[in-house]
């Protein structure tokens, strides 16, 4: 069986945005609603700017698919710009500081920063959203549930500790800026408003916590299949994202050993067992079956309303960066784009760890699993 990866194509002005998921089972029920209500979240959020206006993402499943059922070739899928104009667009000439402008246009010799940003743009991750969804839906058969939150907004912290995942879901969901603290929201939509009157931008941190994950995805053995250094990888690939932390993550550093680890103890009928989660459910880059807790750290948006300095690629004069439509805050909706990545990552390391080529086969190789480490663990 082929390993599970993905790809996308498109440009932010073009005509779609294209998916290509490879190595998928044969026998995966596949809901295009449940995906089309990920797209929507991923463009809801306080603080978007006025392209969410515009496009209401809808995803077209058109090949791998046969009643509803993935057949197990490339299942490729298509949302449609609403937006196309790629050929009509004016040439950038003012690269903005802190994207991919500058250094794309040297890196592809290109003369106009618009044939870097349009691939840059965040708008590439809408298709994230749409795979990850198919990533969801796998997970699901075997009881693996997916939640992102944003615990950080500009100078904000929210208070999520003594939250359950449920409690964090359905908060999240109903927050204008998916945070499942009600003073931390409130604060949040100031600092966004504050920020907007600037004609700046704010960035910030999400969460992604996963459970009923097996223990034992990911390996010690080579440092290209340890699953939080995979995870990590991920998350770093969103547009925007500076840093990804996995359990306390920099808090580690910050402690004793003894105020870090996760003590194993015997649980009832002398399964092994924890009272704690500091590690974010890895070990030697593997799932030890504690919740996977990850967070990603998002810079501020890079298109300012009132932009830095740059310098015009033609005339090499002294400029203001180029202002192109932007949001203020787009946190909220990273933390979907989170959930994607996560779910993919995790979907890639169940079929390398239990393999098939059906997902009839799978659950059998998950079960036969399941039933050796219950005598291990709860």
């Amino acid at each position: 069986m082929p390993e599970l990866r993905y790809f996308t194509a498109g440009e932010s002005h073009g005509q779609c945005l294209i998916g290509v998921i490879e190595g998928l089972p044969a026998g995966l029920k596949l809901d295009l609603d449940a995906i089309n209500r990920d797209l929507l979240r991923r463009q809801q959020g306080y603080g978007r700017g006025g392209r969410m206006k515009i496009e209401t993402d809808q995803a077209e499943i058109l090949t791998g698919l046969r009643h509803g059922e993935t057949i197990g070739s490339p299942v490729t899928l298509r949302i449609t710009n609403k937006d196309f104009k790629i050929n009509e667009l004016p040439p950038v000439t003012k690269p903005r500081p802190g994207h991919a402008d500058l250094a794309g246009v040297i890196k592809y010799s290109r003369q106009d920063a618009r044939d870097i940003l349009e691939r840059a743009s965040a708008r590439e991750t809408t298709m994230r959203v749409a795979i990850g969804a198919v990533g969801k839906q796998f997970l699901g058969e075997f009881g693996i549930e997916i939640v992102g939150h944003v615990v950080a907004l500009g100078p904000v912290q929210a208070n999520t500790a003594a939250l359950t995942l449920a409690e964090i879901r359905q908060r999240s969901e109903a927050s204008e800026v998916r945070c499942a603290d009600p003073v931390a929201e409130k604060e949040m939509i100031a600092a966004i408003d504050s920020a907007k009157v600037q004609g700046d931008t704010l960035g910030g941190v999400f969460e992604v916590i996963a459970t009923g994950v097996p223990v034992g995805l990911g390996s010690h053995v080579h440092w290209d299949r340890k699953l939080d250094a995979n995870l990590a990888r991920a998350l770093v690939s969103i547009q925007a994202i500076k840093g990804a932390e996995v359990g306390l993550g920099f808090e580690a550093a910050r402690r004793f050993g003894s105020q870090v680890h996760d003590e194993i103890v015997a649980g009832a009928g002398g399964h092994l067992t924890r009272e704690t989660n500091n590690a974010g459910g890895f070990e030697g880059g593997m799932t030890n079956g504690q919740p996977i807790i990850v967070r990603a750290a998002m810079k501020p948006l890079a298109t300012l309303m009132k932009p830095m300095r740059s310098v015009d690629l033609h005339t090499r004069e002294e400029v203001k960066g180029a202002v192109e439509r932007s949001d203020v805050c787009a946190v909220p909706a990273a933390a979907v784009i989170g959930e994607a990545v996560v779910a993919m990552e995790l979907a890639k390391a169940m079929l390398d760890k239990f393999g098939g080529d059906s997902m009839a086969e799978l659950k059998r190789n998950v079960e036969s699993y399941g039933v050796a480490c219950r005598s291990w663990c709860e």
